[in-house]
């Protein structure tokens, strides 16, 4: 049973970086069978890299289309839109995006899968929403549910970046397996002659991966927009056309871990009113990035230094969409199709594959009890 594929249905799927991780190229058994993102450019990206099986559209309309036929699977991933949790949005309790795991549920359902894994926002966990997923979910066979908040950084990936995963699972106990041991810790806080078994490490981690490790070795970006005639990495390697105001801006703040208040500081004259006369919150907008620490959480808009930490650490621009996706740990293999705009969502709204690839062996360890109980 070792090299059976067990069959994988991905919604909400954006790029791909959940189903990457469930991949072969990650070391699992995973075969996609179906994926659904509203998005089209998405779903060209999911669609370019893997079989052409990503269904776009709104997947409440999907589901009450009777052509629409949901194959069965195994295993059924995804992350429904999450911005009803989010801390922005946390006073609109009737947000409609909230109950997108009602579909997620449904495919569940009309699949067979006797596994799920639904990633969101770590304010799920804690939520009455996450009860009522608890609740539907013990209706259809999936009695105990395991739930983690677990950081990107501790799987290897060279980014600080936390997410929920609720793993459901119908003929054993998940937590028996979920969440995984870190593969990775924070050498500013954890000496690795410290760490006891205990701590859910597995054995001699390694420190957490830097910006350094990353985009070191790339050379400076070319252009200012995706070049479809070069090979990988320096096919998304490229930069922006900087105002003047905004170069003065970056070169005013040259050090590693600066930020708008360091500008506001040395630089009053180019800074701008609105951050003068913000007081409080925001310290990463118009940072630098360090070399030697993971980077901040990649956002859509991370080629724009005002919405958050994404200068580059020595060179006067912010990062490149190449470098995103490998703060993201996308292998430079994997191919981004849309304009420069829509890639950029599509980096920043992923799952870290290398994040995914260590769940995803929860789940393996999960199926394959399956497989030695019932053949």
């Amino acid at each position: 049973m070792a090299n059976r594929k067990y069959r994988l249905i991905d919604l909400f799927c954006g790029a791909g970086g959940l189903s990457l991780g469930f991949s072969s190229i990650m070391g699992h058994n995973f075969e996609p069978v179906w994926a659904n993102d509203f998005n089209q450019y998405a779903a060209d990206t999911y669609n370019e890299n893997y079989n052409n099986h990503c269904v776009v559209g709104d997947i409440i309309d999907l589901l009450d289309d009777p052509k629409i036929k949901i194959p069965s699977a195994d295993v059924v991933i995804g992350g429904p839109p999450c911005q009803g949790f989010s801390l922005l949005n946390r006073n609109r309790d009737g947000d409609v995006r909230r109950s997108l795991w009602r579909p997620f549920m449904e495919v569940v359902k009309r699949s067979g899968a006797e596994v799920f894994v639904m990633e969101n926002v770590p304010q799920l966990l804690d939520s009455d929403e996450y009860k009522a997923i608890a609740q539907f979910a013990a209706k259809l066979g999936f009695s105990t549910l395991a739930k983690a908040k677990l950081c990107a950084a501790d799987y290897g990936v060279p980014q600080v970046r936390y997410r929920a995963f609720i793993l459901g699972c119908k003929f054993a106990d998940p937590n028996e397996f979920f969440p995984p041991l870190k593969t990775h810790y924070n050498p500013a806080t954890v000496s690795l002659a410290s760490i006891k078994p205990e701590d859910g490490y597995v054995q001699n981690p390694l420190p957490w991966r830097t910006v350094r490790d990353a985009i070191e070795d790339l050379p400076k970006p070319v252009g200012t927009e995706i070049r479809r005639d070069v090979k990988p990495p320096l096919d998304l390697h490229f930069g922006r056309t900087p105002t003047e105001v905004s170069l003065r801006r970056y070169k005013a703040i040259p050090d590693e871990g600066m930020n708008r208040f360091d500008l506001q500081r040395v630089a009053p004259e180019i800074t701008p009113q609105c951050w003068i006369n913000k007081k409080s919150g925001g310290t990463d907008l118009f940072g630098r990035l360090w070399w030697d620490k993971p980077s901040v959480t990649i956002r859509t808009e991370f080629f724009k230094p005002e919405k958050g930490r994404y200068l580059h650490p020595k060179e006067h621009r912010p990062i490149t969409h190449r470098e995103a996706a490998r703060v993201q740990s996308f292998p430079d293999t994997f191919r981004f199709l849309g304009s420069k705009i829509e890639v950029a969502k599509q980096i920043g709204n992923a799952v870290p594959p290398l994040l995914a690839a260590q769940v995803a062996g929860c789940v393996e360890r999960l199926l394959e009890i399956r497989s030695e109980k019932y053949g």
